[in-house]
């Protein structure tokens, strides 16, 4: 069994991997872009390109914070999510990042929307999108919160694994 969880380790390397790859090649496209927006003066069309070059980052930040998330939590620690804290803690790394990006997003859109109204209704559903899973999350976390307290032993596990990190 331990070959297959080795197996499994790798594998989630290697994917932790391809996530930072696409990460870093998302940051120098949005760079290339931001540069040519501002190449061509600082006009109203640069600063569109500007922000879109920011959503374009936000992608990255995701896929940057995937592969770390990735490479704590299943390579470095080891862990196998079943308790309900290494759950917690997986998915509120993991909300963080989406949550974010959605809002940032949502950003982006609204400033498009000022020029192209049609996507304004876009940009209200991001928003909604992003407090209704908030919402969730916090649900989650409380409801969460409850089953963890009959299992203080998962919770000093999980502290000590968080020294692997150190």
């Amino acid at each position: 069994m331990k070959y297959v969880l080795r197996l499994y380790a790798v594998a989630q390397a290697l994917m932790a991997l391809l996530f930072a790859g696409a990460g870093l090649m998302l940051v120098v496209s949005a760079a290339r872009a931001g540069w040519q927006a501002t190449a061509g003066g600082w006009d109203y069309a640069a600063s569109e390109a500007m922000i879109e070059a920011v959503g374009v980052l936000a992608a990255a930040v995701v896929a940057i914070q995937i592969s770390q998330t990735i490479t704590e939590e299943e390579v470095i620690r080891g862990a196998h999510i079943s308790a309900p804290t290494r759950v917690r803690r997986f998915l509120s790394r993991f909300m963080v990042v989406i949550v974010v990006a959605i809002a940032v997003e949502a950003l982006v859109t609204i400033f498009k929307a000022r020029s192209e109204p049609r996507l304004m209704l876009h940009a209200a559903a991001l928003v909604g999108a992003v407090g209704l899973l908030l919402a969730g999350w916090g649900l989650f976390i409380r409801l969460n919160r409850d089953a963890e307290e009959l299992e203080p032993e998962a919770m000093a596990e999980a502290k000590r694994e968080d020294r692997k990190l150190k």
